[in-house]
């Protein structure tokens, strides 16, 4: 980086807010949208499968994972974590490959559910006196099992938020938020019983199977990214001594 465009860097805040800023209602209604199309595709398989659903097993970590409906919190979260990442993009071109790429995500688990219907387990107890699981059950039944597109559409969001995250030079602790919030919403889908082991494995490599290529392939911005927010002048004048 020149001295010149070294010198034109915000600082992270400024820099994380500029992001937001811009396009945002073309960000908003296309999230909107293409979860809304995606969830055509999604539900239409889920009703109407194209052959009797196989049953997914259950591994030796199943059995040792309690039911924690409160974790339901999380599992729902998701539906506001995934538009985090197309938030943060800086300009439409960005946000256009973006969207190439987790489309190419989602209709690759959509094609698995066509080829391979899948379910997990049928529960053994009632939860549909846990408040929200009758409309979840309603709603989301236990079909389209595998590979979990909670887990994959999340990882490939956490990969993406995580390297706008550490170019902008954010500090750690926002950084470790965003894992943490991938890893509840991967938990939940656990602990609400929505998916088994196996199918949260599928689908972290699903997400990493295009969220690795999606960081390669995609615009380069030549605006210079976020610097550090200077030291407090107290602690400056020590380090200089």
């Amino acid at each position: 980086m020149t001295a010149n465009a070294s010198s034109q860097a915000r600082p992270w805040t400024a820099e994380i807010a500029l992001r937001m800023r811009r396009l945002f209602l073309l960000k908003l209604g296309g999230t909107i949208a293409f979860t809304w199309i995606f969830f055509i595709g999604y539900f239409q398989l889920l009703r109407h499968p194209t052959q009797q659903p196989i049953t997914m097993p259950l591994t030796a970590l199943d059995l040792l994972i309690p039911f924690q409906p409160y974790t339901l919190v999380a599992y729902l979260s998701l539906w506001f974590y995934i538009g985090v990442a197309p938030g943060l993009q800086r300009n439409f071109a960005e946000l256009v490959v973006f969207g190439l790429w987790e489309a190419a995500l989602c209709l690759s688990g959509l094609a698995v559910f066509y080829v391979l219907p899948t379910a997990v387990p049928a529960l053994t107890f009632d939860v549909s006196g846990f408040p929200g699981f009758a409309m979840l059950q309603g709603v989301d039944a236990t079909g389209n099992a595998f590979p979990s597109m909670h887990v994959a559409v999340a990882l490939f969001t956490a990969v993406h938020v995580e390297d706008v995250l550490r170019r902008a030079r954010v500090p750690w602790t926002l950084r470790l938020l965003n894992v943490l919030w991938f890893l509840a919403i991967a938990w939940s889908t656990l602990a609400v019983r929505q998916h088994v082991v196996l199918d949260v494995i599928g689908g972290a490599m699903l997400g990493m199977a295009f969220a690795v290529p999606s960081l390669r392939w995609r615009p380069r911005s030549d605006v210079p990214m976020a610097r550090a927010d200077p030291l407090p002048a107290a602690f400056a004048n020590r380090t200089n001594l």
